[in-house]
């Protein structure tokens, strides 16, 4: 079973949205309702694309420098630039990979989307290596898809 509930996630975001939250509130609710599922989601950040890059719009957890991404750069940017999700059972072992922090092992990257347009993504960050499971990954991705639909 599944450590996140992503239902219970979209739920608060339509929520937040039938209260006419914008989009930033909505951003920072996804961000802090995802961590607050506990181990293994240590940070979660909130990615959206502006032109060629992903501007750090909301997060839960550690703070990191990376507010700014090119596209095609670091896991985040590869997401983006390949128009596929990415699950990284170890940080360590990608070349062009962009800590947010020394203890970052594992990395999941759902990218938010509406129709074929990528609007931004939702990057876990865990401190433990390889615990994201494809349940993990389909809970995060009823978020992501829920995301497009509200912003």
């Amino acid at each position: 079973m599944a450590v996140l509930d992503g239902d219970r996630v979209v739920a608060a975001l339509r929520g937040a949205f039938a209260r006419e939250a914008g989009r930033a509130e909505l951003l920072r609710l996804a961000a802090e309702k995802i961590r607050a599922a506990g181990a293994p989601y240590t940070s979660v950040y909130l990615y959206m694309v502006h032109g060629g890059e992903l501007l750090l719009e909301a997060f839960a957890g550690r703070e990191t420098d990376h507010t700014r991404i090119a596209v095609g750069q670091g896991v985040c940017g590869t997401a983006v630039a390949t128009g596929e999700d990415q699950n990284v059972p170890d940080v360590r072992a990608v070349s062009n990979y962009l800590a947010c922090n020394t203890w970052t092992r594992s990395e999941l990257v759902v990218l938010i989307r509406r129709g074929g347009t990528i609007l931004g993504q939702i990057d876990v960050d865990s401190d433990v290596p390889d615990p994201f499971t494809p349940e993990e990954e389909s809970e995060v991705r009823k978020v992501a898809d829920a995301l497009a639909v509200l912003l």
